[in-house]
């Protein structure tokens, strides 16, 4: 729990920048630019977007895309509704990806299979 605080803590103290479809919104060419892209792509609490929560921000982006966007809308919001979109939505297929094989499902689903065959690796018991 300590580090999803820790984590959430961090992202939040990034600024939006101006949004660009399709481009990360920290800086690639510097390594914590690099890093903050990482632990916005693997953020757990996309896991837990609502099919209702996707199809907003689906509409938002298809919204964007078409320019007819209002001017309510802010970058911060257009920045998460594309990290949910592109958490969630296959980008070849347009499909759900099933929560396991998320990028954001790789801890929490993995830790329990590593921890298994860890335990069950019989040269362990030695």
């Amino acid at each position: 729990v300590s580090c999803v605080n820790c984590w959430c803590s961090c992202l939040k103290m990034i600024d939006y920048p101006p949004f660009q479809l399709g481009s990360s919104r920290f800086d690639q060419t510097l390594f914590w630019g690099r890093f903050r892209h990482f632990l916005d792509v693997v953020d757990p609490r996309t896991l837990f977007t609502t099919g209702k929560e996707l199809e907003r921000c689906k509409t938002l982006l298809k919204h964007y895309k078409e320019g007819s966007i209002g001017a309510d809308v802010t970058d911060k919001q257009l920045w998460e509704a594309q990290k949910v979109v592109q958490a969630i939505i296959h980008p070849d297929t347009g499909e759900k990806i099933f929560m396991p094989f998320r990028m954001s499902g790789f801890v929490p689903f993995g830790i329990p299979i590593v921890c298994q065959h860890r335990y069950l690796d019989g040269s362990s018991l030695i």
